[in-house]
């Protein structure tokens, strides 16, 4: 059954017209007919199974019929603050990110940074990327889409609240296993693709970060946050958090 993600609010036993999105997607491409079913959430907490009920030229509506509070989402909440990325590597972060159950991306910029998003550019950019986000939440299964919040610097993330534990992706650096006496609550920063400089990694650590090398390679921006949210995903499963 296909899922959409759609900007309404949803009731049982309520009639509901499509948004331009979800009638062009699951009516022009996917070419659905009166009488078939989809999945519809609005980020709001559970899904709804709908009913396509009309199909006109250029609109529909469907019939909500049924409500399920499940959202799926994962046991622990990150945080994840990652430095921008330019082209297709920082949409396949923010897209794996959120498929493997990220509450919150906080884009940064920092002195390694790849990108600077420009005035009437950013607004542009930023739909683009929570798009990816919704666009994933439809395939995944996620109920509630994770917001991707406009850049900021580096060091004013780092003097923002943030949960109790916080850790940094720092490759080669010493550490013991910094999961040991982790909350289910987490920040987590990934760098630009150059790596964030000794400097900032100092910061993050009078702020309150642990470093955290995963083995012996160095990973690249956009693996990064799948790794380590992967791994975040497998302690948590088996109660090692």
């Amino acid at each position: 059954m296909p899922r959409f993600f759609i900007e309404a609010d949803l009731n049982v036993d309520t009639t509901v017209e499509l948004t331009e999105t979800v009638f062009h997607h699951w009516v022009k491409v996917l070419r659905a007919q009166t009488g078939e079913t989809a999945t519809f959430f609005n980020g709001q907490g559970g899904e709804y199974e709908v009913t396509l009920t009309d199909v006109a030229k250029k609109s529909a509506s469907v019939a909500v019929t049924a409500f399920n509070p499940a959202n799926r989402t994962p046991a622990f909440t990150a945080l994840l603050g990652q430095v921008m990325s330019k082209g297709d590597r920082m949409d396949y972060a923010i897209q794996k990110a959120v498929e493997l159950g990220v509450s919150e991306i906080q884009l940064l910029t920092s002195e390694r940074c790849e990108m600077r998003l420009k005035y009437d550019r950013d607004q542009k950019k930023l739909d683009h990327w929570q798009g990816i986000a919704i666009a994933a939440c439809e395939q995944c299964g996620l109920n509630v889409v994770p917001k991707i919040l406009a850049p900021i610097s580096l060091d004013k993330w780092l003097a923002s609240k943030l949960p109790d534990t916080k850790l940094v992706l720092a490759p080669n650096k010493d550490q013991t296993d910094v999961l040991a006496n982790a909350t289910p609550n987490i920040a987590l920063l990934i760098g630009p693709e150059g790596g964030l400089s000794e400097a900032e990694i100092e910061s993050a650590n009078q702020a309150g970060f642990i470093n955290w090398c995963i083995g012996e390679r160095v990973l690249r921006t956009e693996t990064a946050p799948v790794v380590a949210l992967s791994i975040l995903n497998y302690r948590i499963i088996n109660n090692f958090i």
